[in-house]
């Protein structure tokens, strides 16, 4: 999961209510310098845009977000994911998660959460919701006591705290939807995307 997470720096945080959009967004991105992109599975045609990202647009390494159970963890495996990221933990996920090899980036919001997956082997975490357990400030204190676990932390990060969290040797990346504002898609504005992607490219880890 490491080398996917440090290929950029923004892991874009995408939802598709048009299937339609998938190819030309996913595009943008990797023309922005973002290769690496989370679909979430919190919209009904989320499978159908995974499918379509990864049979087109072959720089793109796409994932399943909001993954919750192993049901979802399957599906979004056949439609292509290359990882995986759920907003927390369940025994069930870690155990479906066992059993292939697409990567799982678990999340997390306490030292509890993250001792119990680096008790299965997992050193690599979602921090999540960042912003609104904590923010830099807890990342920058869990890596006290847990310095062999590094975090993608997602959740209210825009381009001006990013920093913040990159400057922490602990975050490999983070991820955000900032990239791919609701009235850019709206207007299709793909180059307005693109413009934003590279932006966030162009971050320092």
């Amino acid at each position: 999961m490491r080398e996917i997470l440090t290929l950029a720096p923004v892991i874009p945080v995408l939802a598709f209510d048009n299937p339609d959009h998938a190819v030309p967004m996913a595009r943008a991105m990797v023309r922005g310098g973002l290769r690496v992109l989370e679909v979430t599975l919190r919209t009904p045609t989320a499978l159908d845009s995974i499918k379509r990202i990864a049979a087109e647009v072959p720089d793109a390494i796409v994932g399943a977000g909001t993954v919750l159970d192993g049901k979802q963890l399957q599906q979004a495996i056949d439609a292509g994911s290359k990882f995986l990221v759920s907003p927390g933990v369940t025994d069930e996920l870690l155990d479906a998660a066992a059993k292939t090899k697409v990567p799982l980036l678990p999340g997390i919001a306490t030292a509890s959460e993250a001792m119990k997956l680096a008790s299965r082997g997992i050193t690599t975490m979602k921090f999540f919701p960042a912003e609104q357990i904590g923010g830099a400030k807890l990342l920058q204190a869990l890596g006290a006591p847990l310095p062999h676990l590094r975090f993608c932390p997602t959740g209210g990060i825009n381009l001006q705290n990013a920093p913040t969290y990159l400057a922490l040797p602990n975050v490999l990346c983070v991820g955000g939807s900032w990239v791919a504002p609701a009235d850019a898609f709206a207007a299709q504005d793909w180059a307005r995307m693109e413009k934003l992607a590279s932006e966030a490219a162009s971050l320092k880890k």
